[in-house]
């Protein structure tokens, strides 16, 4: 319940800014990013579970995701952890930013936009047409 009043603050808190980024179609992505880290360096055997575990001490952690390779099926080293309150995960990127977690750095950063990577594909051109000549 608390944590339903602390984000019904920050959409109040957003409507009310004299800013013309936060339109209604924004509102409903706002949480997403926000409150979302990227860690980086996470140690092979590291659970979602323990990466939780060690970021919750923050605030409450709505999820956290480490990313696998598919064909080794072991983690990536790294991984994605969302709290339900844009503060916490400030407070958590500061505060386990060059931490130790389970014999390693980890560093944190803020999540970013994933690029779609049709538009960072180069189109296929065909040959150029031979001027016409008249």
């Amino acid at each position: 319940m608390a944590a339903a009043g602390r984000i019904s603050r920050g959409f109040v808190k957003l409507l009310s800014s004299p800013n013309p980024i936060a339109s209604p179609a924004r509102l409903i992505f706002h949480r997403g990013l926000a409150s979302t880290l990227f860690v980086k360096g996470i140690a092979f055997d590291t659970t979602e579970g323990k990466l939780a575990e060690a970021f919750s001490k923050f605030g409450q952690v709505e999820g956290a995701k480490i990313i696998t390779d598919k064909v080794k099926n072991r983690s990536k080293g790294f991984g994605y952890v969302t709290f339900a309150v844009e503060e916490d995960a400030r407070k958590a990127l500061i505060d386990m930013n060059g931490k130790l977690l389970d014999g390693r750095v980890v560093f944190v950063d803020m999540a970013r936009a994933r690029r779609n990577v049709a538009d960072s594909v180069p189109k296929a051109r065909g040959p150029t047409e031979p001027p016409i000549n008249d």
